[in-house]
């Protein structure tokens, strides 16, 4: 149950300011200092999602002066058996965040769930009263309850697993709430863009949190364009992802929900399946029906912004996908494993896409799970090769490699660097600032990550998984949003929905 709240937060909020007014009347930045921002203009959030990334993006969240976290949403109640990139990596940043190096001490194992996203939230805002103590947070297992009673509510932050994106948001949207959300926008076609055209038609704020302003990427397109290395043929991208446990077939044990999950909120729109740790938490990716796979876990911070920009405007026509084989034995003979609930191990997949603006047609490579191109040989006459995780663009005259977001920039062979100048390299990291769509929500603008932006990437990422269930290449009409060429493909551009989830 919610924690009850005897009076609306931003009356109570408002009325506590204006007692204050009522005393004595002075400029607002001299009552509250430099970032002063007033109750009544704070963005009112709830967040939703208070996993191992929900909980660590809230610890610096939080401490955003505009933003106050009215409450949180979590099928799981709390258990310390979440999966992360570190042991104690929450627990040092919850600590950090509420400055108490005793926080979660007695805790064997990685926490996580609502009554941690609920007590840090209380804990943190508590610091700032005199009492010592705030008690103003709900929590909730189901989003929908909460977007039902907690009416002041501005915006709603999305940190679930990916199949539940979509869902989350469009009824966030119907109910007049912007909305913030992780990648990706959707899992499934049909539903990014349903989610996108909701968006539009109610004509909220909403942002994708893959966004981030990457002058690298500016400095490769003047360079492409000053015809450098000549007309664009190829982008190659590569990730070392994925970093989770990636199963070939569903498990065929069935161990008991834990205490305090409620597993088929969990599930939401997907049917019903016995529950198996090798589902949540931080290995829902792999999963064809739980996450994006690697390319919509890393892609989107890549592509993304290189679509915003170079101006990327329509999607992928076609997906071509090469994935990794794995096979068992039966009676000690070797069989191959027919894999089709899950990511593969790694991939290969080749987009074609269209003349865009400013662009001729191009081909878009994505490469993950170890694999990336051959080494050039510009790069191998010098002993080089490509790291782990990087960037290159191919044209019929050179190539620029990069990181994998575009971030330093360089052409190969290197002598050919001589002949450009490099003022546009001093700055070609990420430019801070992926906190704007907080100003863009209270000023009911759109910010640069804007869903109304972000359809030409989200069809071509998920496209990239509809080839991987396939088999084959694909070929794809946006404007139908069909599969031309393999009819039987579309239905894994939707899914089936678990009654009474239907979008």
């Amino acid at each position: 149950m919610p924690t009850s709240n005897k009076i609306n937060r931003r009356k109570f909020l408002g009325s506590a300011a204006a007692a204050s007014l009522a005393i004595t009347v002075v400029p607002r930045h001299v009552l509250g200092g430099p970032g002063f921002t007033a109750p009544n203009d704070k963005l009112v959030m709830g967040y939703i999602g208070c996993g191992t990334q929900g909980l660590r993006e809230m610890t610096q969240l939080i401490a955003n002066p505009s933003l106050q976290i009215a409450a949180v949403c979590d099928p799981n109640k709390f258990t310390t058996d979440y999966v992360d990139w570190s042991l104690n990596g929450i627990r040092s940043n919850i600590q950090t965040a509420l400055q108490d190096k005793t926080w979660g001490e007695k805790f064997k194992g990685i926490p996580g769930g609502r009554d941690i996203g609920q007590e840090f939230v209380n804990k943190y805002y508590a610091r700032s009263k005199e009492a010592g103590s705030y008690k103003g947070c709900s929590s909730y297992a189901d989003f929908r309850e909460l977007l039902e009673k907690e009416k002041d509510i501005d915006a709603i932050k999305i940190m679930t697993p990916d199949h539940l994106h979509a869902t989350v948001a469009i009824a966030s949207m119907k109910k007049g709430r912007h909305v913030v959300t992780h990648k990706p926008i959707a899992n499934r076609m049909y539903e990014a863009r349903l989610t996108i055209e909701t968006a539009r038609e109610t004509g909220l704020s909403t942002h994708l949190l893959a966004w981030s302003k990457r002058p690298g990427y500016d400095v490769v397109r003047s360079w492409i364009k000053d015809g450098f290395i000549g007309t664009l043929k190829e982008i190659h991208n590569w990730s070392n992802r994925p970093v989770w446990p990636q199963w070939q077939a569903n498990p065929t044990d069935k161990p008991p929900v834990p205490k305090g999950l409620d597993w088929s909120l969990w599930l939401g729109p997907v049917p019903d399946r016995p529950y198996h740790p090798n589902y949540t938490h931080a290995v829902f990716r792999g999963w064809y029906d739980f996450g994006g796979g690697s390319i919509a876990d890393m892609g989107h911070y890549s592509l993304f912004p290189l679509f915003l920009a170079f101006g990327i405007k329509k999607p992928a026509t076609s997906a071509e996908a090469y994935a990794t084989t794995t096979c068992t034995l039966k009676d000690n003979v070797a069989v191959g494993v027919q894999n089709d609930v899950a990511f593969p191990l790694s991939c290969i997949i080749r987009f074609q896409l269209p003349a865009q603006d400013n662009l001729p047609p191009f081909e878009l490579f994505w490469y993950d799970g170890g694999m990336r191109p051959f080494v050039p040989d510009e790069l191998r006459a010098s002993g080089r090769s490509l790291p782990r995780e990087g960037m290159m663009f191919v044209g019929d005259k050179g190539k620029i490699l990069a990181g994998f977001r575009g971030e330093n920039p360089a052409m190969i062979p290197e002598s050919k660097m001589n002949y450009i100048i490099k003022q546009a390299e001093k700055d070609t990291g990420i430019s801070p600032g992926n906190e704007v769509w907080i100003d863009a929500f209270r000023n009911k603008t759109q910010p640069p990550g804007s869903f109304l932006y972000a359809g030409p990437v989200t069809e071509t990422i998920n496209l990239g998984a509809v080839a991987l269930r396939a088999g084959k290449k694909v070929e794809y009409d946006t404007a139908a949003m069909k599969i031309t060429n393999l009819p039987d493909a579309d239905k894994f551009l939707t899914r089936e929905y678990r009654q009474g989830w239907e979008l």
